[in-house]
């Protein structure tokens, strides 16, 4: 087996990923920087047994030393979600950024070639639509004075009528629309480069809406589900901004964690760079998901705001044919199973 270094593998998704890899016998090394998006409290010493080191990726000495003896790494670590404004900017790129292309300097120096990286579905920006006049089309991203006339649907460009959206596969173009989206795209473009350079193997994973266990709470660098399961730990309503009827695909954690052990198999076969949808395949609007939720904790119904953020797509659905067909991963856990238990679990302080 492999030995496996998990860069932020004390976060939500990187605990779950460390343990799922514990589970089949890798070994396991595990650094993170504890950053405040993302960590409250301080790090602990180890992760799911596997020992812990506080690094900041863009620290190179660090990076180069937690690399020894590695031979696969699984890059999770990075500043996540919409943040507050635009000062964030400069730590959402150099974190993610920056920090991705010092890992990949060491790592060609470590001579280490199989690489996992954590992607988005927010590097399509919106999904996929098509217009029943012209096709296909790519929406322009959506003005302010329309959303705040609750004209939340995208306009074909074209001739202005309403579109049906569709599902995304991985040939569709990137196009982020958000500064977070804007960091993913460049760490897939940064490790393309590397793996051209290299004739090493990149597995890219663009997740979609990740859900379970171990979300943090309260803050503004979350997804939308820890969002409304903090405000019915609280004992309020989940707040749901547009009308609620956004279609996302909304996979959970484990079956994510699953993902990425088939990713780590699949940099052992094949050469090159891949992207690969980590979906559910079944979509549902954030509204059913605040309604699911709020019913499975017992806490107060919903309340559809129409309030909105310019940095927000409408709908982002993704086709996981490719991940099934090459990676043999299929989500298992079904919305209403996970939701039942994501009503109760903990969340991270």
């Amino acid at each position: 087996m492999p030995h496996v270094l998990v860069t932020g593998g004390a976060g939500f998704i990187g605990t779950h990923v460390v343990a799922a890899l514990h589970r089949a016998g890798h070994q396991v090394s595990v650094v993170d920087a504890g950053h405040p998006g993302a960590h409250r409290t301080p790090l602990p010493d180890t992760v799911d047994g596997a020992p812990l080191r506080r690094v900041d990726l863009r620290d190179r000495a660090a990076v180069a030393d937690a690399l020894t003896g590695v031979d696969v790494v699984v890059h999770q670590a990075a500043v996540v979600g919409l943040g507050v404004n635009l000062d964030d900017l400069p730590e959402y790129v150099g974190c993610n950024d920056l920090g991705t292309a010092v890992l990949l300097a060491e790592m060609a120096r470590a001579d280490i070639h199989r690489l996992v990286l954590a992607s988005s579905m927010v590097v399509y920006g919106e999904g996929a639509y098509r217009c029943a006049r012209h096709g296909a089309v790519r929406p322009a991203p959506r003005a302010a004075a329309d959303l705040a006339d609750a004209r939340f649907e995208p306009p074909c460009p074209d001739c202005g009528i309403a579109l049906d959206p569709g599902l995304v596969d991985e040939e569709t173009s990137l196009d982020p629309r958000s500064v977070y989206a804007a960091t993913k795209v460049a760490q897939e473009h940064l490790t393309s480069a590397w793996c051209r350079q290299t004739g090493g193997t990149v597995v890219a994973l663009r997740y979609h809406n990740v859900y379970g266990p171990g979300m943090p709470q309260d803050t503004p660098y979350s997804g939308v589900a820890a969002i409304f399961r903090s405000a019915l730990a609280a004992g309020r309503a989940p707040r749901v901004f547009e009308d609620g009827c956004q279609r996302r695909d909304f996979v959970h954690v484990d079956d994510v964690a699953a993902a990425n052990l088939a990713a780590v198999a699949a940099t052992g076969c094949r050469v090159g760079w891949r992207a690969y949808n980590i979906a559910s395949g079944h979509p549902a609007t954030i509204g059913q998901m605040a309604t699911e939720l709020a019913r499975a904790a017992g806490g107060p119904a919903p309340v559809v705001t129409g309030d909105f953020r310019l940095g927000d797509v409408r709908h982002v659905v993704a086709s996981p044919a490719r991940a099934r067909a090459e990676l043999g991963f299929r989500a298992a856990i079904r919305l209403t199973d996970g939701v039942a238990e994501f009503a109760h679990a903990p969340l991270r302080g």
